[in-house]
């Protein structure tokens, strides 16, 4: 894959993500897969930078589609996964959050080839931090479109005791 760009912060990864979703066609369906927890409110924050293009965005915990949940706005919260259950029988693009490639939180990378197939091949995007995708081997089995892959730099200052 060629590097197609460097941008730094949260709206750096949004702004990536918005432009890995160039060319999709306003309406398109997109599924977005993670783990529970980790991955569901970066989805969520993905979802944002899209709105106001009529996708029909669905999230997929676990890549276990039975699970399935629309993911819908919320006036004056943002876009939230629902309770809902929906059965995608296909998508546009498949958005794969980096928490799956995580050795303890994620899934074998066969469970996530088949829900791939099971949606028909759409177009792949990760999304991860850390170089995960590359570090778990999965670039070399899913054939992705374009990785989203982001670092992160925590500090912490306290008042003291």
């Amino acid at each position: 894959m060629n590097d197609a760009g460097r941008m730094k912060g949260i709206s750096g990864l949004t702004g990536l993500f918005r432009e890995s979703m160039a060319g999709v066609p306003d309406g398109s369906i997109v599924v977005f897969t993670g783990s529970v927890g980790a991955c569901t409110p970066f989805a969520e924050l993905l979802a944002y930078s899209v709105r106001g293009r009529g996708f029909q965005l669905i999230y997929v915990p676990n890549a276990d589609i039975s699970q399935a949940r629309p993911m819908l706005w919320a006036d004056g919260i943002g876009f939230v996964v629902s309770d809902e259950r929906v059965e995608p029988s296909h998508a546009d693009i498949l958005v794969v959050m980096g928490g799956l490639a995580m050795p303890r939180s994620g899934q074998p990378v066969d469970v996530v080839e088949a829900l791939y197939k099971q949606l028909g091949n759409p177009r792949l995007i990760g999304v991860g931090f850390m170089d995960v995708f590359k570090r778990s081997g999965w670039v070399d089995r899913l054939p992705f479109d374009a990785l989203v892959d982001g670092y992160m730099d925590a500090g912490m200052w306290s008042k003291g005791q």
